[in-house]
């Protein structure tokens, strides 16, 4: 599996984090169990969880679960999160992250793997956010294929992984949409979602 440079993503997702304001924070967002707050406390702990992963670090960021609540955000959270994210990025350049296997989300994969659903977490959240509110974000399009293809082995048909909370059922997107929203629809959402 190719590596992906998490930067372009990183550096998209935190001037998106940098943008928004405080009066968003409890918009809903395409993950329907999250407002705007506690995506960025998810994305928070995605930093966590796929930073350890990098690192083979074992311990509580293997096992953690996905967290979503906006009362445990930094409340400097404007620069931490985007510094957070550009750590883990850079972690990920480190070739050795991609070798061998590791633990994250109380799984054992394959580093190559988890670098692939690392730059998911910030690309697909990213979208999530910036349909939120308003704001932009771009797809890093280098990563999307991959990204795509391991969508599409672990939750298309015939897949048995249930929805969680940030990832919900699979939505039917017609075969030739761009690949983003082939992307975005195996990860269930709606590429159309909008604020009520």
């Amino acid at each position: 599996m190719p590596m992906i440079d998490l930067h372009p993503t990183a550096d998209n997702l935190g001037a998106l984090i940098s943008s928004v304001p405080d009066g968003d924070l409890g918009r809903p967002t395409p993950c329907s169990e999250y407002t705007v707050g506690d995506l960025l406390d998810h994305i928070a702990g995605t930093t966590i969880a796929f930073g350890g992963a990098t690192a083979k670090a074992g311990g509580p960021s293997a096992d953690m679960g996905p967290q979503g609540d906006a009362s445990n955000l930094d409340p400097d959270w404007r620069t931490t999160l985007p510094l957070q994210i550009k750590t883990v990025a850079e972690a990920w350049r480190d070739p050795g992250a991609c070798e061998g296997m590791t633990r994250v989300g109380g799984l054992d994969l394959p580093g190559a793997v988890a670098g692939i659903i690392t730059f998911g977490e910030l690309t697909v959240h990213g979208w999530d956010l910036a349909r939120a509110t308003g704001l932009r974000f771009e797809p890093d399009p280098a990563g999307l294929d991959a990204l795509f293809e391991l969508a599409s082995e672990t939750r298309g048909p015939g897949s048995d992984v249930p929805p969680g909370t940030a990832f919900g059922p699979v939505v039917p997107v017609p075969a030739d949409a761009p690949v983003i929203d082939r992307v975005l629809g195996l990860l269930g959402r709606d590429p159309g979602w909008s604020p009520a």
